[in-house]
């Protein structure tokens, strides 16, 4: 457009996963929950659907950073609130990084993470994961401008130990460290508890997986007071009520609920770990996942044309172009139900 900017003219954006119009497609290539959100997250939010909407939302989400500060084991001052995790994510590369110094993060990850640096302007550079694509923590060992790690590792749903992640940090003492733990209610370590011995490490997580509020928006980040701090800056500089009133019931209401949330992370794991024993049983090559989607692989099958069958047959799932995960499928754990059709699928598909 003859109206852009030369900025908005090299951009490459992100591009999400495909939202189907179709109700009557088993929808396992985003990686939402199964569950819709608890009776008592619809109830805040019809609660608070009221007369309040004409006044501004609590510019720090005072309630909710509380709430969740408890919930997680720090204090609310550790607590940065966001319209979801990517808002967050977005917020601390502008906050932390920049041009001149690298940042790494693995050569496979969220997909995000270049389109973010190439809109801060943020230099990086990847470093590859290893052959069974675990995370290199030797790789992360050189000169930086700052790490950022997904953890579990999306789209390969691979968890590093809490204790690797410690080996990061105490080898980037002076720079900042980003853990996305996105998916880590599904199986991983959180790296949390590190946070009182590491100043220099964030920690982001999203209510949209574990607590059925992808459609919500709300994410956090988890630092120290220091960090917290940055954050406030960049966002009272760009957007100073960012989340809104019926977010800020909704996923209030959701902690509180924490633990039915839990007891369902746990069914959707439970799942999981079945699904791979009967992939694997076929013959598939099922990555090992501590998230609520997993990557598999057929022998000798064309994956796009699976993909493709799949779809034909009602089914999405996602199948990313590029070197290494191109002969995998990411599937989304649905419920039971979503799960077996997949499998009844993929099984006529290769007998």
């Amino acid at each position: 457009s003859r109206f852009w900017n030369e900025k908005t003219k090299g951009l490459e954006p992100y591009i999400p996963g495909e939202q189907p119009k179709s109700k009557k497609l088993v929808k396992l290539n985003t990686n939402e929950n199964p569950y819709p959100p608890t009776r008592a997250v619809r109830d805040a939010i019809a609660a608070a659907n009221c007369g309040d909407l004409r006044l501004y939302p609590d510019p720090e989400a005072t309630a909710l950073r509380e709430a969740f500060a408890k919930y997680v084991g720090v204090k609310a001052e550790n607590v940065f609130v966001g319209n979801g995790s990517d808002e967050v994510l977005a917020f601390a590369f502008d906050t932390f990084f920049e041009k001149g110094k690298p940042i790494l993060f693995p050569d496979i990850c969220y997909s995000f993470y270049p389109v973010y640096c190439r809109y801060f302007e943020i230099d990086y550079e990847t470093v590859p994961l290893k052959e069974d694509f675990t995370v290199d923590i030797d790789g992360f060992r050189k000169e930086n401008g700052g790490v950022v790690i997904t953890n579990p590792n999306a789209p390969t749903g691979i968890a590093l130990s809490r204790d690797d992640i410690e080996e990061i940090l105490k080898a980037n003492p002076n720079r900042v460290v980003l853990i996305d733990e996105a998916y880590v209610k599904f199986g991983a370590e959180s790296a949390v508890p590190l946070i009182e011995t590491y100043p220099n490490l964030l920690v982001v997580q999203t209510m949209s997986k574990s607590h059925s509020l992808a459609g919500l928006r709300v994410g956090f980040a988890i630092g120290s007071a220091e960090l917290i701090e940055g954050l406030n800056r960049v966002k009272n500089s760009f957007n100073s009520y960012p989340v809104d009133r019926l977010a800020q019931a909704g996923a209030l209401a959701a902690i509180e609920d924490s633990a039915v949330i839990e007891k369902r992370c746990r069914r959707i794991a439970a799942t999981r770990q079945g699904v791979s024993v009967a992939l694997r049983s076929m013959g598939f090559d099922v990555l090992p996942s501590k998230t609520n989607f997993i990557m598999i692989h057929y022998w000798n099958a064309d994956t796009e044309a699976m993909f493709q069958y799949l779809r034909e047959h009602g089914i999405v799932v996602r199948h990313f172009q590029g070197p290494r995960i191109g002969d995998y499928l990411r599937v989304t754990i649905g419920n039971r139900s979503d799960m077996r059709r997949f499998l009844d699928a993929v099984e006529e598909y290769i007998s």
